[in-house]
């Protein structure tokens, strides 16, 4: 089963143990071999590629634009690097740079991808387009089942 994410890059560091468990246990319910689709962002999406990995699932990573890894934060890089060596597939978007339209196309691709999307949301409504309640409006209008997860205890930094 294909599986794409989307969540929040600023959890705080407290709540991470809790989304994962979280995610894991969504992923267990699923009961079948596990495909995961991912942008590799920092946060929820990492948080995602690790269960999948955990699960003994495979992960395809969509990047959005050339140059993803070199506008990540010095402290992100060698997670980062560890995922996407981990990943099955590597597909990188035509982009320039990173950017809303960036990452918008990069969803657009994962939605278009999988048969369910986990969502690592507080509910809370998008603020433009490309960020997780963005994304999880288009997979409701696109007909993509979601499963938010968001454990207690579950805090962005704000």
């Amino acid at each position: 089963m294909r599986v794409g994410i989307t969540g929040h890059s600023n959890l705080v560091p407290e709540c991470v143990p809790a989304v994962q468990a979280a995610i894991t246990e969504a992923l267990e319910r699923l009961g079948t071999t596990l495909v995961g689709v991912t942008c590799l962002a920092p946060g929820a999406d990492q948080v995602f590629a690790r269960a999948v990995l955990a699960l003994g699932g495979e992960v395809e990573v969509v990047l959005p634009a050339l140059d993803y890894r070199d506008r990540l934060k010095p402290h992100q890089v060698a997670d980062y690097d560890e995922l996407r060596a981990a990943a099955t597939v590597v597909s990188v978007l035509p982009h320039m740079s990173s950017g809303r339209q960036a990452y918008v196309a990069a969803n657009e691709r994962m939605l278009a991808s999988v048969e369910l999307l986990v969502a690592v949301w507080d509910g809370v409504p998008a603020q433009g387009r490309g960020g997780t309640a963005d994304v999880v409006e288009q997979a409701r209008a696109s007909g993509v089942p979601i499963e938010v997860v968001w454990p207690d205890g579950a805090r962005r930094k704000p």
